[in-house]
């Protein structure tokens, strides 16, 4: 069963009695697929063991607004109030929001929608074993493939998790979760980047 939005919370935020300091950005610690590979063709996707998006999102607006992706509302229960939106319309991935908690360090989420390549899901599929040391599919949304990567598996020893979500076949979004400092190895940070993949695939599927 899907966990609800408050015990997302739970993974993410922690009271500010401990610190201030050093609010994360979750993209830092991992390279995304798209950062890691020079440009590829779309007509060599999905590769070999892609699942295939058999029903693709248009995101072409969400790449002139990422922070669109969440709401304000979904950001308050995940990060605490008063947390605003860092667009990154020239990031070096693909245009990128990222939200930091200013009362707890390091808790944060960002999400990136991947234009450095043409290759959507199969650029992390490519680079398993290879950049990524960690790789693990997850549960389809709603026929969504997705699967959690990174350079190591930060999980329990930094509280971090990205996600890449196949959009299209060609397109690919990324979620990257940084857990509060207290909260690190006591929760699985990538149950978090699932289901705020969740929250942000209804966005986008919200959009017509």
């Amino acid at each position: 069963m899907r966990r609800t939005v408050p015990m997302l919370s739970a993974l993410l935020f922690a009271a500010a009695a401990c610190s201030t300091t050093n609010p994360g950005t979750p993209s830092a610690s991992s390279p995304t697929p798209s950062a890691s590979h020079s440009s590829g063709s779309s007509s060599a996707v999905p590769g070999p063991g892609v699942p295939k998006v058999e029903h693709p999102i248009d995101v072409t607006r969400f790449k002139q607004a990422p922070c669109d992706a969440l709401t304000d509302s979904q950001i308050a229960e995940l990060l605490g109030s008063n947390v605003s939106g860092k667009p990154d319309l020239q990031a070096p991935a693909g245009p990128t929001c990222s939200w930091d908690s200013a009362d707890v360090s390091q808790a944060g989420v960002g999400v990136i929608f991947m234009s450095a390549d043409q290759l959507g899901l199969t650029s992390v599929y490519e680079a398993k074993d290879k950049q990524y040391q960690f790789f693990q599919p997850l549960e389809a949304i709603n026929g969504f493939p997705l699967v959690a990567y990174g350079v190591n598996d930060e999980r329990t020893s930094r509280g971090r998790c990205a996600v890449a979500v196949g959009v299209s076949d060609i397109q690919a979004v990324d979620i990257h979760v940084a857990q509060s400092e207290s909260n690190i190895g006591k929760k699985d940070p990538c149950v978090a980047a699932h289901d705020i993949a969740t929250q942000v695939l209804g966005n986008l599927r919200g959009v017509k």
